[in-house]
């Protein structure tokens, strides 16, 4: 049975919840793998599934960022305070302190442009970047979620657009109707996975993160990441990356391609019947994906 340790990281005056799963076999020089969550702000539980890659011998670390989940919350905290260098320094925290010499990072979401924001700064340990699911830019991911919606009922566009007018997002009808949406694009399976459900409702329960630099929802970005953008920064990341996205994602290609285009040592894979959680809808052919690219990339570090 592989070996699962919970502990707290103090990152300065707060605490950075992590777990750990090791295998009770490691496979000879497979480097642990790094995950971090999207939102911002909807912590680990939804990933949890990625555990599974201890199945190939290596370690997995999930951890819940700064401001949710398991992790220090900070609701009182002003909205600058919440920056991508918040959590790119976070990142550093726990490399250092887990002691990890290499490793691979996998984000998904907003965890795949925090593991670009962390790629660029070129870390000594960083062996490779699995990107799923993730914008390269928030304008991009603003302009497919309007290509997105213009394809959802009149009656559901109607409704989304006077509730965002008037700022009246909590009510319960824009709130089923957000749903019409979540059910094409984020997660298409019936009922919502429980781990999905998790992430989801401590996320309501504390929406300090995820409302500050996002925004009520997927689709109506009026945080402070809506002028986030990593395109002209990508020619810094110096692994190899695997961008993988859904064919039905909120995460269209139009999105993610500047990634591709980017990034020297890139390239994409589209999973066929799948949308933004391609894990949870097809857990066996994720993990088959992204442990085949980890495996290709556990040699000696070439930029040593």
């Amino acid at each position: 049975m592989p070996k699962v340790t919970e502990s707290r990281i103090p990152f300065g005056e707060h605490e950075t919840w992590v777990r750990v799963t090791e295998p009770d076999t490691p496979q000879d020089g497979a480097l642990p793998l790094v995950v971090l969550h999207g939102g911002p702000g909807m912590a680990h539980n939804y990933l949890r599934n990625l555990a599974g890659l201890v199945d190939t011998g290596r370690t997995v670390i999930l951890y819940d960022q700064i401001g949710c989940g398991n992790s220090t919350h900070l609701p009182e905290a002003p909205a600058d305070f919440w920056t991508p260098q918040l959590f790119v320094d976070e990142f550093a925290n726990l490399v250092q302190e887990l002691g990890l010499a290499e490793y691979h990072l996998l984000g998904q979401s907003w965890g795949g442009m925090l593991g670009a924001e962390i790629a660029t700064r070129q870390p000594e340990g960083l062996r490779s970047l699995a990107i799923c699911n993730s914008p390269a830019s928030m304008g991009l991911w603003a302009e497919a979620a309007a290509e997105l919606r213009s394809r959802l009922p009149e009656t559901t566009q109607q409704i989304l657009a006077l509730h965002e007018a008037v700022g009246t997002t909590g009510d319960p009808e824009y709130v089923a109707a957000a749903e019409e949406f979540y059910r094409r694009h984020v997660c298409r399976l019936d009922p919502t996975p429980q781990d999905f459900r998790e992430s989801e409702e401590q996320m309501e329960a504390e929406p300090t993160v995820y409302h500050t630099m996002n925004g009520p929802n997927e689709f109506h970005v009026i945080g402070t990441l809506r002028e986030w953008s990593i395109i002209d920064r990508l020619g810094a990341i110096n692994v190899p990356t695997l961008v993988l996205a859904g064919e039905h994602d909120e995460a269209t290609p139009a999105t993610w391609q500047p990634y591709v285009d980017g990034i020297k040592d890139a390239r994409a894979h589209v999973y066929p019947d799948a949308s933004h959680c391609v894990h949870l809808e097809h857990p066996e052919g994720f993990r088959s994906v992204i442990g085949d690219f980890l495996a290709q990339h556990d040699g000696p570090n070439p930029h040593a």
